[in-house]
This record gives structure tokens, sequence and C-alpha cells, in this order.
């Protein structure tokens, strides 16, 4: 009876409640995005002659709303590398855009030796996805280790500034050492996922809602399910296992916990393993739902990543997840707004992105979850 009980209240606490929060972000996002679309319906109802823009919205809705909640997952993913660092040693890791980078061209690599070899359509297109996946972000979290012994256990008692400007170094560092990599091997450093060799990844899903016809792709239905698994096993590795208490405990006071026996260096190179592990297998997603990415893609996702883990609330995990679902949500919902108003367009998106942020964060510092840490004297 007791391990029945014990045995239902894991499963709530680790399974049911992450996930009942994410559908909560994904509906609530949505629902606000399309309050905000239908009310510049009713203020801008023809922007341009002929169209009217209540009709637009509501044929682009479910195309919109698909798109946000995919590139909201990969914003989440990328800004918990951040949050998670940002946690326990309180400086921003600029590096982290170029783990995601480093991500998606090891997910290439490894795809695109697969399919030379002639392995594609003798295997699952499951198999392939896990294998591109896991190959990505054990490598790139093997990297962000690296990166966190060489550029930042050294600074780890200097100023904020200084571990500030390592990671800014280290940032380009990575980038031009990966372009160099692939123009070498490759003469090209525009590197396009061999997906469309896989039908089952490059066939998309017709479905019609009403008269409104739909195509959901399948890498971004990979995208959304690999999120939400991964997302869940970060909950249960961060509240339920003995390492991931060691981590908080080093995240609320490195030197209390040093002292009652936790190694406070293994801590922190497992937080930078698992959050660039997340930076890898969203950088392998992206690059498989995009298509094509180079040395350079990881620098807007990265700063967007950021954008979401300030808007959510820096150092905290859940806030990272509802800052990337409510930008993603923004981003899709003013790519497919914008194109109808002829002095704008999609150009003016990341602009009023971060006019939102900033109004956000005039009225709310901390971000949405973030809580007050008054500094200690």
């Amino acid at each position: 009876m007791v391990s029945n009980r014990f045995a239902s209240s894991w499963f709530y606490r680790f399974v049911v409640l992450p996930l009942g929060q994410m559908v909560i972000f994904i509906v609530g996002a949505a629902l606000l995005m399309t309050v905000f679309a239908y009310v510049l319906a009713f203020l801008f109802p023809e922007p341009r002659p002929n169209i009217v823009l209540a009709t637009q919205i509501g044929r682009q809705l479910p195309g919109m709303i698909i798109s946000g909640v995919t590139i909201g997952f990969v914003y989440a993913m990328i800004a918990l590398g951040y949050t998670l660092v940002y946690g326990v040693l309180k400086f921003i890791n600029f590096a982290h855009s170029e783990i995601f980078m480093f991500g998606g061209v090891v997910g290439f690599e490894v795809l695109k030796r697969i399919s030379d070899a002639g392995f594609v359509q003798s295997w699952s297109p499951l198999v392939l996805v896990i294998i591109v996946v896991a190959i990505s972000m054990l490598f790139s979290g093997l990297l962000a280790v690296i990166v966190e012994r060489v550029a930042y256990r050294p600074l780890r008692g200097a100023p904020r500034l200084v571990p500030l400007i390592s990671a800014i170094g280290i940032s380009f560092f990575l980038a031009d050492i990966v372009r160099a990599f692939e123009a070498v091997t490759r003469n090209s450093f525009k590197l396009t996922y061999p997906v469309t060799t896989i039908p089952a990844l490059s066939t998309p899903i017709a479905l019609t809602l009403g008269q409104t016809p739909i195509n959901i792709r399948i890498t971004s239905i990979i995208v959304i399910v690999a999120a939400m698994l991964m997302l869940v096993a970060l909950n249960y590795f961060v509240n339920g296992t003995k390492l991931g208490r060691g981590i908080r405990a080093v995240s609320q006071d490195m030197t209390t916990a040093s002292l009652m026996g936790i190694n406070v260096n293994l801590m922190v190179s497992l937080t930078f393993f698992v959050g660039g592990a997340f930076g890898g297998a969203a950088g392998s997603l992206f690059g498989m739902n995009v298509g094509t990415i180079d040395p350079f893609v990881g620098f807007i996702p990265g700063l967007k990543a950021f954008t979401a883990a300030v808007l959510g609330g820096i150092g905290n995990v859940t806030g990272a997840l509802l800052g990337g679902l409510m930008l993603g949500m923004l981003e899709s919902f003013l790519n497919g707004i914008l194109v109808y108003f002829p002095a704008l367009g999609i150009r003016y998106t990341d602009i009023f992105a971060f006019i939102v942020l900033i109004l956000v964060l005039i009225f709310r510092p901390s971000g949405l979850l973030g809580e007050r840490v008054d500094e200690k004297v």
C-alpha cells in the first residue's frame, strides 16, 4: 500500500506535474497571442487593400501555434543552459550559443555519414533521430565541460566581468574552429541536413481543420515530443536524484556545500554537461527542422534563448520553459501578421519581441517567474 502510494506520488511529481505545466504554458501562450492577434485585426481590419486581417489570422492560426510551440521549445532548451549555469555560478555563459551550434554541426556530421554509408533507407527514422540527438548531446556536453575546465574554473574567484569576457572569447574561438574544420574537410561551411533523403522525415502530415488545410512537418513533431521528454527527464534529475540535490545545494551556497562533503567541482562540471547536452540536442533538432546550418547559426537563437531565460526569470528552470514558449509564440504570430503591413514586414519581428521583453522587465525586473534576491553584504 505504501509502495503504491509512493509510486503514484512519484509519477505525479516527476511526470504528470511537469507535463501539466508544459500544457498550461502552451495553451496560455497560444490564447494570449490569439487575443493579441485579433485585437490587431480589430484595430487594423484591412492593412492592405482587399486583405482582411481577421480572415488571414483564422487561416494561419493553427500553423502559427505549431510553429510557435516548435521554436519555443528550441529556445527553452537553449535557455536551460544559461539558467542552469547562472543558478550555480551566477554568471552568463555566453559561449553557450556556440555549444548549441556545435550540437547542430555534430548532428549534421552523424546524419551525413549515416546517409553516405547507405543506412538511411534500412534504419528506422526513429532510430536515426535518437542516434543523432544522443551523439549531439554527448559531444556538446563534453565540450561544455572542457570549456568550464579551461576558461571558467581558473577564474572562479575573479570579478564577474572577467569570466564574462572569457566566455565571449571562447564563443568566437569555437565558431572559427568549427568554420575552419568544415571548410577544410568539406570545402564549405553551409551544412545542409540530408533530411530530404528520408521520406518519413520530409513528408508533412496533411490535415484539414474545418475548411483550412494544415501541413504539419514531421520534424516539428519530433522537436516538440523530444523537448517534452527531455524536460521531464531534467525535472526528475534536478529534483529527484542525489546528484540533482547536490547541484541545488551548490547553487544555494557553494562554501557550505563544500563543507558538507559535496564535491563542488564535480557538481559544476555536471551542471555544464547537462546544460551543454540540452544545447546540443536543441542544435541537432533545430538543424533537422530548418535544414541548413553554419558555424555562426548559434548567435541569433542563443541571443533569443538568453532573452527567454531573462523573460522567464534567470536561474529558474520553469521560467526558462515559460520564457521560451512565450517568445517562440510571439515570434511566430508576429511573423504571420506583420507580413500584411506594407511599412513593416517580418524584419520587424525581433524589434517588437524585444519591446515586449523591455515592457515585462520594467514592471517585473526579476522576470515572470523569478524571485527578487538581495545581495549578501
